[in-house]
């Protein structure tokens, strides 16, 4: 496994590859890596036949209130796993590399971005947008995967490279979940042992409100209702919890049927995301 720092260096391994007429999948992390980013790299390599992986924590998608000064660094044990999976490369950018003294251009997707986690954590899908805009043109990759647990990041990525016409491919992967259900986060670990136990407590409401929505024996609006009063009684503090259509984020309604159940969180001082997708 080779590891860069700089644009140049990777632009060079890159090149040789190209070179040789192989592909390029790549996974973007912000690192503090668990088992759900080794199933994106494992996944990736279903699609081409190099996989690169970036970790870069980056600032310009965590409020001023945010927890971007104690997010976790883990280098050299994201490194030791990425190795274990057989990574072809990883990207680890200085925050210079990543943005020029004085840059003023952002990537704005209208509308996603300022609803849901949007709505709560202002700016938050601008910094997304932007920083994945600029890995895209760094990587040039053939194909990119995300996870499928940070659903409407997923819709964002897939709408901007849409709409500004960039030639990659977007892959959305599963969540991986933990024996409990609670969603793989890297952010799981500011959780304590009672609240890890808590927690698991979004994945069955987002499973009880989709066997609700099955039966039809609700009104979406009553189903949300509901499922707010539950997670609230159960210690969490929820900012949202809401029935959509999984192509656009737009709230359902009985005529849809591609549906996804969005949901965030704060237990304590962690904030939970979640969602369930479904056909009905």
């Amino acid at each position: 496994m080779q590891t860069v720092n700089t644009v140049v260096q990777l632009r060079a391994a890159i090149k040789k590859w190209r070179l040789a007429g192989e592909s390029v999948a790549f996974v973007p992390t912000m690192g503090n890596l668990h088992a759900g980013h080794l199933k994106l790299v494992e996944a990736a390599k279903n699609y081409a036949d190099r996989v690169v992986v970036s970790i870069f924590v980056n600032p310009t998608q965590f409020g001023v209130t945010e927890d971007f000064g104690s997010y976790p660094r883990t280098e050299a044990a994201d490194q030791e796993k990425l190795a274990s999976v057989n990574t072809d490369l990883v990207f680890l950018p200085s925050l210079e590399d990543m943005y020029a003294p004085g840059a003023r251009t952002t990537v704005v997707v209208d509308g996603l971005s300022t609803v849901y986690c949007g709505a709560s954590r202002p700016g938050h899908f601008v910094g997304v947008a932007t920083v994945v805009c600029k890995l895209f043109n760094m990587v040039q990759p053939d194909v990119a995967v995300f996870g499928a647990k940070d659903f409407q990041q997923l819709i964002i990525i897939r709408t901007m490279v849409m709409d500004l016409n960039i030639p990659v491919d977007i892959i959305g992967v599963e969540t991986a979940r933990e024996e409990s259900g609670l969603a793989m986060s890297s952010r799981n670990s500011y959780l304590s042992e009672p609240e890890r136990v808590t927690a698991a407590k979004v994945y069955q409401v987002l499973c009880r409100a989709r066997t609700s929505v099955l039966a039809g024996n609700q009104s979406l609006k009553e189903i949300e209702i509901d499922s707010m009063f539950f997670l609230h009684k159960s210690g969490f503090h929820p900012e949202y919890f809401n029935i959509c259509r999984s192509s656009d984020l737009k709230k359902a309604d009985a005529d849809d049927r591609e549906l996804v159940i969005l949901t965030a969180a704060k237990l304590g001082k962690t904030r939970l995301i979640d969602n369930i997708q479904f056909t009905r």
